[in-house]
C-alpha cells in the first residue's frame, strides 16, 4: 500500500486528525534502531559462540586448530576455510568448525566379559588422535561430523569386547594388561586406514579395569603371596651372591698367594741359579789359577831339570863334593877312604856309568 493512502486511512480512522510530529518521529527512530540492531547481530555475532545463530549470521570464524566446513541445503560442499573470519550466506549455508590438531577424546565405562565368563568394566580409556587436514572432506562426507563417534568410542567399545572374549581374567587383569595399550591402538588404526584414512591415532591408554571384589581379593592374596615368594627368592639370590662372592674373594686370595710363592720360589731360585753360577765362576777360577801355578811349577822343574842337566858335569860334582866334605866338622875314613879321597876320577867314573842308558849287554 502507498504511503499517501495508509495515511488517509489512518486519518480516516482517528476522525480524519492528523498524527503529532513527535509521535511520528519517535516510530522513525526506532524502526531504524530496530533495523539496525537486527543488522548487526546478524553480521557481528560469529556463529562459533552462539550455534543457534549459525544459520542466521553472515559472519563467523573459525578458531586456531580448526577448520571451517560447510553445508548448503543439505548438501557438503568442497570449500574448507582456515581460522579466521570468513562470509557465508545465512539460513542458506549451515557452518560447523572441525579439530584438525591432536585431540584425547575419553570412553568411559566399557563392560566386557572374559573368557571365563567374569564381567569386568574398564572404567576410563583415553584415545589420542587427529583428523588429517587433507581428508577432512572426505571424512565428513562419509561420516560426518561424529566421525570420532564410529571410528574411537564405538570401535573402543568393539575391540575391548573382541579382547575379552578371547582371553582369561588372569591375562586381562594381569598377565597381558601392558599389552592392551598398543593391541587396541593396532586394531583401531588397522580399520581407521582402510576405511577412515583421515583418522591418525596416535595412542591409546587404558587404565586398570574393574573387577569383582571377591575375585580382586584373591589376586590380592595371589599377589601377596607372589610377593613372598619373590622375597624368599631375592633373599636365595642374595645369599648365593654373597656366597659367590665370599668364593671369588677366597679364591683371589689364594691366586694371590700362590702368585706371591710363586715368586717368591721364583727369587730363591734365581737367588740359588746366582750363587751356583758364582760358585761356578770361583771354581773356574781357582782351577785357572792353580792349573796355572801347575804349569808355572812344571815348567820352572823342567828348567830346573834341564839347567841341571846342564849343569851335571864331572868338574861341577867334584866342585859339590868338595864343597861338601869340607862344610863338614867329621870326617869318618875308611879303608879305602885314602884311595877315594885321592883318585876323584873314580867318582866322575861312576857318576858317568850311572848316568848312561841300561842295556841288554850289561846284564
Amino acid at each position: 500500500m502507498p504511503p499517501m493512502e495508509y495515511n488517509q486511512q489512518q486519518q480516516q480512522r482517528t476522525g480524519g486528525g492528523a498524527p503529532p510530529t513527535g509521535a511520528k518521529d519517535l516510530t522513525a527512530i526506532l524502526a531504524v534502531l530496530i533495523c539496525f540492531a537486527a543488522v548487526l547481530f546478524s553480521v557481528l555475532i560469529p556463529s562459533s559462540f552462539a550455534s543457534t545463530s549459525s544459520n542466521f549470521s553472515i559472519l563467523h570464524q573459525v578458531p586456531e586448530g580448526h577448520v571451517g566446513v560447510y553445508w548448503r541445503g543439505g548438501a557438503l560442499l568442497k570449500t574448507i576455510t582456515d581460522p579466521g573470519f570468513h562470509w557465508k550466506m545465512p539460513l542458506i549455508t549451515q557452518f560447523e568448525p572441525i579439530q584438525v590438531t591432536i585431540q584425547t577424546d575419553e570412553v568411559r565405562d566399557i563392560p566386557c566379559g572374559t573368557k571365563g565368563g567374569v564381567m569386568i568394566s574398564f572404567e576410563k580409556i583415553e584415545v589420542v588422535n587427529r583428523l588429517l587436514k587433507d581428508h577432512v572432506y572426505e571424512t565428513m562426507l562419509n561420516y560426518g561430523v561424529q566421525y570420532d563417534k564410529t571410528w574411537i568410542y564405538d570401535k573402543i567399545h568393539h575391540e575391548i569386547n573382541q579382547f575379552c572374549s578371547a582371553h582369561t581374567l588372569q591375562q586381562v587383569y594381569i598377565d597381558m594388561f601392558d599389552q592392551i595399550d598398543d593391541k587396541m591402538k593396532e586394531a583401531i588404526q588397522i580399520d581407521c586406514t582402510r576405511y577412515a584414512p583421515g583418522v591418525q591415532i596416535i595412542g591409546v591408554r587404558v587404565t586398570k579395569p574393574s573387577i569383582p571384589p571377591t575375585i580382586r581379593r584373591n589376586f590380592e592374596q595371589m599377589e601377596e603371596e607372589r610377593t613372598k615368594v619373590l622375597i624368599a627368592i631375592e633373599k636365595q639370590r642374595v645369599a648365593e651372591k654373597e656366597a659367590e662372592t665370599q668364593k671369588k674373594m677366597a679364591l683371589t686370595e689364594a691366586e694371590k698367594n700362590a702368585q706371591v710363592s710363586k715368586i717368591l720360589m721364583e727369587q730363591k731360585l734365581m737367588e740359588k741359579n746366582s750363587a751356583k753360577r758364582q760358585q761356578e765362576i770361583e771354581n773356574e777360577m781357582y782351577m785357572a789359577r792353580e792349573k796355572s801355578l801347575a804349569d808355572a811349577n812344571s815348567y820352572q822343574a823342567i828348567k830346573e831339570a834341564e839347567a841341571n842337566k846342564l849343569k851335571l858335569t864331572s868338574e861341577y860334582l867334584q866342585l859339590k863334593f868338595i864343597e861338601a866334605i869340607a862344610n863338614k866338622s867329621k870326617i869318618f875314613f875308611g879303608d879305602r877312604v885314602p884311595n877315594m879321597i885321592v883318585d876323584q876320577r873314580l867318582l866322575g867314573n861312576f857318576l858317568n856309568r850311572e848316568s848312561e842308558p841300561v842295556t841288554s849287554s850289561d846284564y
